[in-house]
């Protein structure tokens, strides 16, 4: 009880720069997964094109995700020193992984026969990738899309320890300091409440893009006409 009301009292004091923090936060993270998507999704439907890249691209990321986040902080910050702009390169790098993995997977489910219609129908390639491929696989690559946004949080706050800020620089103080936990729990709610947030959204929006629900909506919307 004692710890809650000292959350409740640092929150009250210290409320603005715990949401200066959560935005913060939020914003290294959805920046390093723009940047990653910009770059991973282009690659999910390269190697989707030419199988024999897969192997190789997919193994790249795999090894990128296994090194463990303060090494490759350190190894990142050598490069380009201390702030924000090295934790969303390492944001960038851990989320491509995800991202690239589900774009392959939901280009090559696309069932045969449907590209076999378009190409019989006269599509080009590039039609066929925007008006077929691309529509069908939209709730796979979301899915990549929220894994790499969640994982992407919790990196996040390593962070702090190269001076990026963000909500793991309030965990930080609150280790640093006697009797932090309720330190340590003001910086580590957020967190996990922007986690949660960020699941149910992306999940909703990945849903509302399945092909079942999407032809669930054109059928209402035929109904409805």
């Amino acid at each position: 009880m004692e710890t809650i009301q000292e959350l409740w009292n640092y929150y009250q004091l210290n409320g603005s720069y715990v949401m200066e923090q959560f935005i913060r936060h939020f914003l290294m993270s959805a920046y390093g997964v723009l940047f990653a998507a910009i770059v991973g999704i282009p690659a999910g439907i390269l190697i989707a094109r030419y199988g024999k890249l897969s192997g190789w691209v997919l193994t790249a990321a795999n090894l990128i995700q296994t090194i463990p986040a303060l090494a490759m902080l350190a190894v990142l910050m050598l490069a380009m020193g201390l702030g924000a702009n090295t934790v969303v390169m390492s944001l960038f790098l851990y989320s491509l992984l995800p991202i690239i993995r589900n774009t392959y997977t939901g280009i090559r489910s696309v069932d045969s026969s449907i590209l076999e219609a378009g190409r019989a129908m006269g599509m080009t390639g590039a039609q066929r990738l925007f008006m077929v491929e691309l529509p069908l696989s939209l709730s796979v690559i979301m899915a990549g899309l929220r894994t790499a946004l969640i994982i992407a949080i919790g990196v996040a706050t390593i962070g702090a320890f190269i001076g990026g800020g963000g909500l793991g620089s309030i965990i930080i103080r609150g280790t640093n300091v006697t009797d932090g936990a309720a330190i340590i729990l003001a910086g580590a709610i957020p967190t996990a409440l922007m986690a949660v947030i960020a699941d149910v959204v992306m999940g909703w929006i990945e849903k509302a893009l399945s092909p079942a629900n999407q032809k669930r909506a054109a059928k209402t919307g035929t109904a409805n006409t």
